[in-house]
């Protein structure tokens, strides 16, 4: 359905077909430029290099989240300005260049909390019209700043267009009450940008860390990442602090959750594809009965499941990461129903994966097994599969 080329191949004398063939087809051309090519390589050249699961489990035990020598090489190669706007400083990149990025990532579990500041915050700052914009995209690309976006509430499941967060007015200040949970990277965040209930209305307000009235709770989530609950008691901030007000911060917070999700099936992809590809390997180094265990028709079967799996979730990410490219009307009913596919075929990929690796599948000493807490991670993430397929 998406291959271009071998629709023609199928049909080269039907000149009828290939006309109607063409015209469906002609928004929709999957070959990535040059340009994309090469940051994949790039991507995949440090990840397979520098990114090794030794590496990554130092990390972990820091209890910092992330490394900052990583997130400054992330700057210097250009990586944190991909997806800002070009009159911000940034390279004006979009769902796709965001796509591969991620996609690569999920292939040796990257913990740098690019999805938190450069998707979620970075893409809020970026295309509101706060009057320090350019000031804090800076700050980000530099890899100087980290904010992270808080508006998820307790007891709320994935429904977030009610805060009961509320901001009211103080003469030229705002106070703010309430608590906001899962709140990505929050610990190590510089500023925050609060999804509150404001003059019945709904806003985003940016708040700097080491504001008073503010306390948190820090704890890691199972796939390694960091996250906070944050409680907020007679915040006291400027109006000058509003990012936006009503319909158009409304409109920014699901833009960038939407992006969001198509980042992490992105990620989920990488992932996938990694667990197929080392079970495969895994399975043809061990023996029994005198044989590799991939001989067996039976365990062939199972990671053919797998890789087929992992192809139709691959469609479905170039379907929507397209549609968010062009900003079609379709594009968040397209990212519902490859989370919603991703939600299960994940499950199902890395479930397989552990089980073929027998007893070492479920050890922390072999990277098959953080996999699987990932794309649990990942499912339960902005909306699990049962979530998706309702809002589709």
């Amino acid at each position: 359905f998406f291959k271009q080329k071998t629709a023609y191949d199928i049909m080269p004398s039907l000149v009828g077909s290939e006309m109607c063939i063409r015209d469906r087809f002609i928004a929709m051309d999957l070959n990535f430029s040059d340009e994309q090519k090469m940051l994949r390589e790039e991507i995949h050249k440090f990840c397979m290099s520098d990114y090794t699961f030794e590496k990554r489990e130092e990390i972990i035990k820091s209890g910092e989240g992330f490394d900052r020598d990583f997130w400054k090489l992330f700057s210097e190669l250009g990586w944190l300005s991909l997806p800002f706007n070009e009159d911000s400083g940034g390279f004006g990149c979009g769902p796709v260049e965001l796509s591969i990025l991620f996609e690569e990532f999920g292939k040796v579990l990257v913990l740098e909390p690019y999805l938190s500041t450069v998707v979620l915050s970075g893409y809020i700052i970026d295309n509101s019209s706060f009057s320090r914009r350019v000031e804090f995209v800076e700050a980000i690309t530099s890899g100087n700043k980290h904010v992270s976006l808080a508006y998820i509430e307790p007891n709320q499941n994935f429904d977030h267009a009610d805060p009961e967060t509320s901001a009211v007015n103080d003469g030229d200040n705002i106070i703010i009450n309430g608590k906001k949970s899962l709140v990505l990277n929050g610990g190590n965040a510089d500023n925050l940008i609060v999804w509150v209930s404001y003059d019945d209305k709904k806003a985003l307000i940016l708040i700097d860390k080491e504001q008073s009235g503010l306390s948190f709770i820090e704890f890691p989530t199972v796939d390694g990442q960091t996250c906070t609950e944050i409680s907020f008691k007679d915040v006291n901030v400027s109006k000058d602090a509003i990012l936006a007000i009503g319909d158009e911060a409304e409109g920014l917070l699901n833009e960038a959750i939407n992006l969001a999700t198509l980042c992490v099936s992105a990620e989920s992809i990488g992932c996938m594809t990694a667990c197929y590809m080392k079970t495969i390997e895994y399975t043809k180094g061990r023996q029994q009965f005198g044989q590799p265990i991939s001989k067996f028709q039976v365990l062939q079967h199972r990671m053919v499941d797998m890789f087929m799996e992992t192809e139709v979730c691959k469609s479905l990410l170039y379907k929507a990461m397209l549609e968010c490219d062009s900003n079609q009307d379709t594009k968040s009913k397209s990212v519902s129903a490859l989370k919603y596919q991703i939600g299960t075929s994940g499950r199902l990929v890395s479930q397989e994966a552990v089980q073929l690796h027998g007893g070492m599948g479920v050890s922390d000493e072999m990277l098959i097994g953080h996999y699987l807490k990932k794309l649990v991670a990942i499912d339960a993430l902005f909306g699990n599969s049962d979530y998706h397929l309702k809002k589709y």
